[in-house]
């Protein structure tokens, strides 16, 4: 089955904040711009999601950059960083506050700066503790109704289309039905890679499918070892995950264990508003060796100052003001490698976003620096993709014919796939567990691509990209044997039952 074939000036694939600020500058300079997204509601996107806001530099970028760097290891592009900084507040100003109008949170002397692990100082601004979905809403009905941006929903790319080192733009899919978009460039702002782990602060679709559309087109990837994992997120007694922010602890909430010590003065000087990585590992060993990990909100005015924390605490039946806590996947550092302006090494290829590997984060992101980072490199790619016209070409062919999928085959491949992740390529790493990861990770991608060459559905083309980005953090894993930020290497251990086939 297919679509109509359709043309544009400029492809972007992905509607979070990286996206939309790709699409809405696009727009501004005069291209015809085509959105699409795998998402039929806002909270299907990453940037709904975020809850402690976005930094900008106070006009201290000194500082703020040096922050950057710190929280990295030292591992950040020098370059990179320069550019994100010296954008920030312009690019804050630009979009955010004078185009969408979003206002962020006062107390009575300006803006009320929030203070999250490696800052220096207070530069955060937020929108009580849900500044992601006070920004997505605006930004997503300002593309929609005051730009000449069409939007194609619950619309997934599946396939870029590429000759000879350049992208001319993309296999679509809508309602089991698919077609080539044909566009001057493509943008990818795809989102992150959560649906590889058990736990994730990511939405439930974050397969990493730009990435992988792009390492498979011929694109580089790099930093894919990277994952950061969040110390607090909610640890339940059902499946529901959500993320507890950064800035609860910022506010003075402290992280206790099982036996209700305060254990994080321990691990490092800035105790809990030490590095994410510093605090995931913490909090993962004490879970391990005392039962649990809490944070304990009773020292701040935690549901007056966080209200819509404190109503899913109350949906979930937590007891505050102890909120039990473990380390989630949230965010990668790496992606596909792109230059100053989302450039990839194809031609004609942006990234932006998540998927997007700038250099700015290196081993390790800064707190509430991802918003920016997708704002500041999606305006710059916007830029960068305009003024070229689609060309057509011959389109990949996307099969469908026997043999038919089995029953169940996405659910339990993705369950094996996530088994080895969790265990072999999480928070703590060992290199013989790599080597066992990527055998596993080797033969699941084989059996997915026996079935992705003869079959085509929005499932199955997740789990080829979840399949092949897996492959891709473990042998990035296994490549560096220095540990550093987060990506942590610790003595070998016996195997577990998750390599079994």
């Amino acid at each position: 089955m297919t679509m109509d074939t359709q043309t544009t000036d400029a492809l972007v694939v992905g509607a979070g904040i990286a996206g939309l600020a790709a699409a809405l500058e696009a727009d501004r300079q005069g291209a015809d711009v085509t959105l699409v997204t795998k998402a039929e509601r806002p909270e299907e996107a990453s940037t709904w999601w975020a809850q402690g806001g976005i930094a900008v530099t106070r006009d201290d970028p000194e500082q703020f950059a040096a922050d950057i760097h710190d929280a990295s290891a030292g591992t950040a592009d020098p370059d990179a960083v320069d550019a994100l900084v010296d954008d920030a507040d312009d690019a804050v100003r630009d979009i955010l506050v004078e185009t969408l109008g979003v206002e962020f949170d006062t107390n009575g002397d300006g803006y009320d700066y929030g203070q999250e692990a490696a800052h220096d100082e207070p530069r955060i601004l937020h929108v009580d503790a849900a500044t992601g979905k006070h920004v997505h809403v605006p930004f997503l009905n300002y593309v929609a109704d005051e730009t000449d941006v069409r939007i194609r929903e619950d619309t997934a790319a599946l396939e870029l289309i590429r000759h000879e080192g350049r992208v001319y733009g993309a296999m679509l899919e809508h309602d089991g039905e698919w077609a080539p978009t044909f566009a001057g460039t493509t943008v990818l702002a795809t989102g992150g890679i959560g649906a590889l782990y058990p736990r994730s602060t990511n939405p439930d679709d974050a397969t990493g499918d730009g990435i992988a559309m792009a390492a498979l087109a011929g694109a580089d990837v790099a930093d894919m070892e990277y994952v950061q994992f969040h110390p607090t997120a909610y640890d339940g007694d059902g499946e529901d995950t959500f993320l507890i922010s950064e800035a609860v602890r910022g506010e003075g909430a402290i992280l206790r264990n099982g036996t209700g010590e305060r254990f994080m003065p321990d691990y490092h000087a800035d105790a809990e508003l030490a590095p994410r990585d510093v605090v995931a590992r913490a909090v993962k060993t004490e879970r391990e060796e005392t039962g649990e990990v809490v944070l304990d909100v009773s020292g701040i005015d935690f549901e007056s100052v966080f209200p819509d924390l404190a109503e899913k605490c109350a949906d979930n039946g937590v007891a505050l003001p102890e909120i039990p806590v473990a380390p989630a996947e949230h965010f990668l550092c790496g992606g596909i490698n792109v230059d100053d302006r989302g450039q990839t090494t194809l031609d004609r290829l942006y990234a932006v976003g998540e998927c997007a590997r700038t250099g700015v984060h290196g081993a390790n992101r800064l707190a509430s620096t991802s918003l920016l980072e997708g704002l500041v490199w999606g305006r710059r790619a916007g830029e960068a993709a305009s003024g070229f016209e689609p060309q057509e070409i011959e389109a990949p062919e996307l099969l469908d014919r026997d043999p038919a999928l089995p029953d169940n085959f996405a659910r339990e491949k993705f369950h094996r796939l996530r088994r080895v992740m969790d265990e072999r390529v999480g928070i703590e790493r060992t290199t013989d567990g790599l080597q066992r990861a990527q055998s596993v990770l080797r033969r699941l991608k084989g059996e997915v691509d026996a079935y992705a060459r003869t079959r085509t559905s929005r499932s199955l083309y997740e789990l080829r990209s979840a399949a092949v980005v897996s492959l891709l953090v473990a042998r990035a894993a296994s490549e560096n044997d220095e540990s550093v930020g987060c990506h942590y290497l610790v003595e070998e251990t016996d195997a577990p039952a998750a390599d079994a086939d």
